[in-house]
């Protein structure tokens, strides 16, 4: 198989996130024959289709999807290429470091990792995307080539996630050649309106990126656990729901870190569910500077 340049890498990319050739080509500043031209040329190359077309555009096939991704990878690599060069031996890190996080990771425990990762390392210009942790999650965001690294719910059985929120495996290596590691593991707790004589006579609330699977077969264990009767967008909603009365719900500490004098939180005691988030980066972004002095510092806020 002959070697996909660089510049049929960016096609490919433009293709998938423009939706199409000709949106592509007018964000490359090529004609929509030579976006086709060039996705032609890919494809035959590779031996797969890569893209379904229509009159909506063009779609990534699975092909395609796995190709895009490693394509953005494989760029990513080219664009960091000079700023680790430069930093080699120095220890001075410089660039765009893209970090995906669900809401309560990036409210939480980003913030001060990140002010002490710049306050070592001034060139470093940190991108910062939520995701919500529901189907790939950040995880995908990172699989995908959209993120450099990605703080994640870490499913504690070593199994791939299938519940309500995105889980990937804690350890070396998860699908897709991801590379994981455990940040902090906290317990869930029951979080009740202040001063309530029986919160568990509560209805529930809840939100979908909450739990991962493992975690959800211990509330189907418990029968004073309720089914939810309200779903909020997320756990920042949930907390002032609770605060107002509205009900009681299962929270994990990070999401707990913005309670109030409105509520009262009560541990589930040792055999209640934990939660672990760490980070997630692929073998090729592990090894570049501004990751690795990421890690370094989220592992240190973790403490």
């Amino acid at each position: 198989m002959a070697d996909l340049s660089p510049q049929e890498l960016r096609v490919l990319a433009a293709v998938a996130d423009a939706g199409g050739f000709s949106a592509a080509g007018a964000s490359l500043g090529l004609t929509q024959s030579a976006v086709s031209h060039s996705v032609r040329g890919s494809e035959a190359k590779v031996g797969a289709v890569l893209f379904e077309r229509g009159r909506g555009g063009a779609s990534p096939t699975p092909a395609g999807e796995r190709a895009v991704a490693l394509a953005r990878r494989i760029l990513r690599m080219y664009e960091v290429l000079g700023a680790e060069a430069r930093g080699a031996g120095r220890d001075t890190v410089a660039g765009v470091l893209r970090i995906a996080a669900f809401r309560s990771a990036a409210l939480h425990l980003l913030p001060p990792a990140l002010e002490r990762l710049t306050a070592r390392h001034s060139g470093i210009r940190p991108e910062v995307r939520v995701v919500r942790e529901l189907g790939a999650g950040t995880a995908g965001e990172v699989a995908a080539g959209r993120a450099d690294l990605g703080i994640a719910t870490l499913n504690a059985t070593g199994a791939t996630g299938g519940g309500a929120g995105g889980s990937v495996p804690a350890g070396a290596a998860a699908p897709g050649r991801l590379l994981t590691g455990v940040l902090r593991e906290e317990a869930y707790a029951l979080v009740h309106p202040a001063g309530h004589p029986d919160p568990r006579a509560l209805p529930l609330l809840d939100w979908d990126e909450n739990c991962g699977s493992y975690t959800r077969d211990w509330w189907r264990a418990q029968d004073w656990i309720p089914r939810a009767t309200v779903k909020a967008e997320d756990d920042g909603m949930v907390l002032t729901m609770v605060g107002r009365g509205l009900g009681m719900a299962i929270l994990p500490e990070l999401s707990l870190r913005e309670a109030t004098d409105a509520v009262d939180i009560t541990g589930l005691g040792p055999s209640g569910p934990v939660r672990r988030v760490g980070y997630v980066t692929t073998p090729e972004s592990a090894s570049t500077l501004a990751v690795r002095a990421l890690i370094r510092e989220l592992r240190s806020e973790a403490g």
